[in-house]
């Protein structure tokens, strides 16, 4: 029997029961209303039943899908070897142009302070630093090598994250409300700070200048 149709079985019963109340029941009557009342109980029940494992079984399939792609992330491989090693791939890449903007330097210098009047010495002085810029230039391809292992990390982390993003459903409409929520209390904690200390905040003459230059101004007509 359809659990939806309890209430309307019940109520017969009841009507029924009502309508012979002054008449004697035989046991088989009795039997027969609490087997009926029995089986829809039962009906009920397993709808119910089977209603909660949908639920539980929803539930447990979302869980599974979240941990699956939080592990995926995998945000210890993040902490300790992929973001660990784009902070090195970017300090190489300062370091090794530093180097190569330095040795440009120092071989234009050497080639202007060369004295022309020496041909073959100078020829030999600007051949040398020359093939010095030639080769401190060649950092672009070293560097580009380094920069695109940095791009791929930035690009894992992010295709990771718009995925977890959609299986929890985040919308923009979600994020935009928490950057509001964020400025507003930073705006807050902005007013709490007090006075600035020196060297922060808007000086004191400049509030005066300000306000002289205002006084010095044209007054409007009357």
């Amino acid at each position: 029997m359809a659990a939806d149709r309890l209430p309307e079985k019940i109520a017969a019963l009841v009507d029924h029961l009502r309508a012979h109340r002054d008449d004697e029941l035989a046991l088989a009557d009795v039997a027969a209303v609490t087997e009926i009342l029995i089986a829809t109980m039962q009906a009920y029940f397993r709808s119910i039943d089977t209603r909660i494992y949908r639920e539980c079984r929803a539930m447990a399939d979302y869980l599974t899908n979240a941990r699956r792609e939080i592990a995926a992330l995998q945000p210890k491989d993040l902490e300790s070897a992929r973001i660990p090693r784009a902070g090195m791939e970017l300090d190489a890449i300062v370091q090794q142009t530093e180097e190569a903007t330095n040795t440009i330097m120092e071989s234009a210098e050497a080639i202007m302070a060369a004295d022309p009047a020496d041909t073959e010495e100078f020829q030999a002085i600007v051949q040398e630093h020359i093939v010095r810029i030639f080769e401190a230039c060649s950092f672009q391809d070293i560097t580009g090598q380094r920069i695109s292992k940095v791009v791929e990390t930035l690009r894992y982390i992010e295709q990771r994250i718009m995925e977890l993003r959609r299986l929890l459903g985040v919308t923009d409409e979600d994020i935009e409300a928490l950057i509001d929520e964020q400025e507003k209390q930073q705006g807050e904690k902005d007013l709490l700070r007090g006075p600035a200390l020196a060297g922060e905040g808007i000086d004191q003459s400049e509030v005066d200048a300000l306000l002289e230059g205002g006084e010095d101004g044209p007054q409007p007509a009357s």
